[in-house]
């Protein structure tokens, strides 16, 4: 294989990783030798030597590129470095630790940089570490809201959401998942609603007594905002309905 220069050729200018391990290109400018896929620009055709084996590279002098590690053996952690770290930060991610320590602390289990942890992922996966953690909460808290009968706030703790309060997990179940049982007993326009019709108002009792509005306590909470005397619930007069700039009454 290493003996047929054009095709070799062909391989490392489209880094082709399927010839990986079949051959190894030295590049005589700088001393190196690398594997078919290394991701740095291509050398000039007249600086490269070709070699069967990494072995027959380090004997003619040449030393290992430390981008694409051709030394590494095939198969191990270290031939496919990069797939593998992004898959140790995979794991990491799933179990929590960004949300924990940081992507400084996931750069630091894994032993590279902020900047590096942030181009290995977004070059395999499209997305950089703090919105793949995003991406795993909410995958979490589906999967527990769909499978569970766990309290709102209970899924939310448990997905990872560990810095929001009642009040904003369930106006998110209500108004981004569209749960229908969300409830916002702790809203003050509930409580308000709820004490001006001889309902319980305190967030607990309230929430024992809308037990038997269930599985629809999403549309009790409209009904119980829009009981309240607040303008938001009541239509401006027609004097101010008017667009900007005509009368009321203009025909």
């Amino acid at each position: 294989m290493h003996e047929d220069v054009e095709r070799c050729v062909r391989a490392v200018r489209s880094k082709d990783a399927r010839f990986d391990g079949w051959f190894f290109t030295a590049v005589l400018t700088t001393g190196i030798y690398c594997r078919p896929s290394c991701p740095v620009v291509p050398p000039k055709v007249t600086n490269m030597r070709f070699y069967s084996s990494a072995a027959a590279a380090q004997q003619a002098g040449f030393r290992a590129c430390k981008r694409c590690r051709p030394d590494a053996s095939p198969g191990s952690p270290e031939w496919n470095h990069r797939a593998d770290a992004v898959a140790r930060a995979m794991r990491l991610i799933a179990d929590g630790v960004v949300d924990r320590e940081g992507v400084d602390g996931l750069a630091a289990r894994l032993g590279y940089s902020v900047r590096q942890v942030e181009r290995q992922l977004r070059a395999e996966l499209g997305a950089g570490p703090l919105a793949l953690a995003r991406a795993e909460r909410a995958q979490t808290a589906r999967v527990l809201i769909e499978t569970s009968t766990l309290p709102m706030t209970q899924i939310a703790l448990a997905a990872g959401f560990a810095s929001i309060g009642p009040w904003t997990v369930e106006a998110i179940a209500m108004r981004s998942l569209g749960d229908p049982d969300a409830f916002l007993a702790t809203d003050l326009g509930i409580r308000l609603a709820a004490r001006t019709l001889g309902l319980p108002a305190t967030p607990a009792a309230l929430t024992r007594h809308a037990a038997t509005w269930r599985p629809w306590r999403a549309y009790a909470t409209q009904y119980l905002w829009a009981t309240g005397d607040h303008a938001i619930n009541r239509l401006p007069p027609p004097s101010q309905a008017a667009m900007p700039g005509t009368s009321a009454g203009a025909g």
